[in-house]
């Protein structure tokens, strides 16, 4: 689950993280309001107006400006809130901004004794623990640092028996060429974000830039954070920072009803249960010259009642061109998959591409019966590659 940015701050200053000041608006008097509250709390005269998307590179696309009084505040907001904000990490349709950060500023005085920082904390899936990836080369894209400049990126693993450990705070601190108050607040800052990232079930924690300002103080200046969806059962409260107008709206209707759905750019709908089965499918769709549209599993109980849905969120997708339904009958018996998938295509009248079904496992032969004699456009199969041969032909 992803969090807007002033979502991730708020999160990261419960764990003592020190973050740039802002409030979020949603309307123009909003964003006037809350300027005025940090030049009152703050002191400062000029703020940086942030659009609250779900993307990164909201700058090269308009969404992050300075504002050098409020009634730029007032001007700036007006363009950036209901804007269709385009990224590189966006559609080329863009995001619709509803709410605006405004932030106080930071790069204050000492221009020559600022410096910027790149720090994130994610899972290496080799090696079975935590890193915390850094560079000094904060402020740009990461990624272009990682091309141009691989050796200013520095990484360290941090096993999660024994968390973080003093000496390898010091370690990142003294790497990014920090010394006196400054490197001390860095190690600070760093085993609080790691710390952070541990207790909130985060799978990813980005902070760029990470700002050392003129008076040595260590700030997160933006903030990128992915909660881990497995672990929301033990954070009923973040639950409540999701935000549904920034996700696939197919997505969030599959969670609603309970299946799992993900969104892809091919043109073959997928039905499985099964995660391990699903990725075979995806396999088997590609071999026969396909591209899965979406991953779908159903779980072990696809009754009429489940299948209908399913098939109702892959008919959203105009890219469907054929649907293949893939089913091991194990805990739920395959005839009654079959009833329920011949029942689904009767209720649903827009069904107008070809289907292709393997059912094996519990009364697979029964099933077969029943698909072969429905007199809908429903095709079945008994082998892998009897069902990617099917595909093929229905695709082309």
């Amino acid at each position: 689950m992803n969090l807007h940015e002033y979502q991730g701050k708020e999160l990261l200053k419960n764990f003592n993280v020190e973050i740039q000041k802002g409030y979020v608006a949603s309307t123009v008097d909003e964003a006037v309001k809350y300027a005025k509250k940090l030049s009152e709390e703050t002191g400062t005269k000029i703020f940086v107006v942030k659009a609250q998307i779900h993307a990164g590179g909201r700058g090269k696309g308009g969404g992050v400006k300075i504002a050098k009084s409020i009634d730029e505040v007032k001007k700036i907001s007006s363009e950036i809130i209901g804007m269709q904000l385009i990224t590189p990490q966006t559609s080329k349709d863009g995001k619709l901004v509803r709410k605006v950060l405004i932030a106080e500023d930071v790069y204050y005085d000492g221009e020559f004794e600022r410096k910027e920082f790149y720090v994130s904390v994610l899972l290496n899936r080799s090696s079975s623990k935590n890193m915390i990836v850094y560079s000094t080369e904060g402020g740009v894209d990461i990624e272009a640092v990682a091309e141009n400049t691989p050796e200013l990126i520095f990484n360290e693993e941090v096993d999660p028996g024994t968390g973080i450990l003093p000496f390898q705070s010091r370690k990142i601190a003294f790497n990014l060429g920090l010394k006196g108050q400054a490197f001390k607040n860095m190690s600070k800052f760093i085993t609080n974000l790691y710390n952070a990232y541990v207790k909130s079930d985060a799978s990813l924690f980005e902070i760029n830039p990470v700002l050392k300002a003129s008076d040595d103080k260590i700030i997160a200046v933006d903030s990128k954070v992915t909660i881990d969806e497995n672990a929301l059962w033990r954070h009923k409260d973040y639950e409540s920072l999701r935000d549904l107008n920034e996700e696939n709206p197919v997505e969030v209707e599959a969670r609603e009803n309970g299946l799992n759905y993900v969104d892809l750019d091919g043109n073959v709908g997928c039905m499985v249960n099964g995660a391990g089965l699903a990725m075979a499918t995806m396999d088997l769709i590609k071999l026969a010259g396909g591209e899965p549209a979406n991953f779908l599993d159903v779980g072990g109980t696809a009754d009429s009642s489940r299948v209908e849905k399913a098939f109702r969120l892959i008919l959203q997708d105009s890219n469907v061109k054929a649907i293949l339904v893939n089913i091991f009958g194990g805990i739920v018996r395959c005839d009654r998959v079959a009833e329920g998938i011949v029942s689904a295509c009767q209720n649903l009248d827009n069904i107008n591409i070809p289907i292709i079904v393997r059912l094996q496992g519990t009364n697979s032969a029964k099933a077969k019966e029943i698909i072969d004699s429905s007199g809908l456009n429903v095709q079945s199969a008994t082998a892998f590659d009897e069902a990617a041969t099917k595909v093929q032909a229905a695709i082309n």
